[in-house]
């Protein structure tokens, strides 16, 4: 199961557990190095950061669900599931390698309103179980959960001089006094946003070559 690429995006790009999960092929874009959430909190699209260390992470993944999908419909299958709104108008496009869920879930299901046998995506509660067990392993002591690592996305932005608004269109708040939550690290603006996550691989990188 591809969980430390799951809690690297939720950290990279600052995304709630059900919006990775809930990301479909046709939401990464490698070009423009951003992430496309679809109906988010709040039923709002927003745009967020692709830390590029996670290129080569997601298009292997992308590979993988590749593989499963092609032999889905070898059997007959590879329907995606979608809101039960959408189903008539989408259809056609449902078995479309781009409608695919990045983290598919590993087995078939009967869509609970439609009908139709479908491939959902992983559902959350089978990463807040791994990750329960990680942090027990690793005998830490402070409550860990998926939203950390966005909250920490926040901070680290912060604490790297972006200004608040872009932080808020990041995270997805339509309500900039919840962003103000962060207020405490704030720094100096700065015009480049950078993703924490390549921050922590380059200076890894650096120390690992110098020692």
């Amino acid at each position: 199961m591809p969980f430390q690429l799951i809690v690297s995006i939720l950290y990279g790009s600052g995304l709630r557990l059900n919006e990775v999960l809930r990301l479909r092929i046709k939401d990464i874009d490698f070009a423009n190095k951003t992430i496309f959430i679809f109906r988010g909190k709040g039923q709002k699209d927003r745009l967020t950061i692709l830390p590029k260390e996670l290129n080569n992470p997601i298009t292997n993944q992308i590979n993988n669900v590749e593989t499963k999908h092609k032999q889905d419909l070898l059997n007959g299958f590879g329907l995606t599931s979608v809101p039960a709104s959408l189903h008539r108008k989408y259809k056609s496009a449902m078995k479309d390698f781009a409608w695919q869920y990045l983290f598919p879930s590993s087995t078939r299901c009967e869509h609970p309103i439609d009908g139709y046998i479908c491939r959902h995506h992983l559902h959350p509660s089978t990463l807040t179980k791994n990750l329960r067990q990680a942090v027990l392993k690793a005998k830490i002591c402070k409550k860990v959960s998926a939203h950390t690592f966005r909250h920490s996305f926040a901070t680290a932005l912060l604490l790297n001089g972006t200004d608040i608004r872009t932080v808020q269109t990041l995270l997805g708040h339509s309500d900039l006094r919840t962003t103000e939550i962060y207020t405490h690290v704030i720094g100096e603006k700065h015009a480049g946003t950078i993703s924490p996550f390549d921050c922590i691989s380059h200076n890894f990188k650096t120390y690992t070559r110098d020692h």
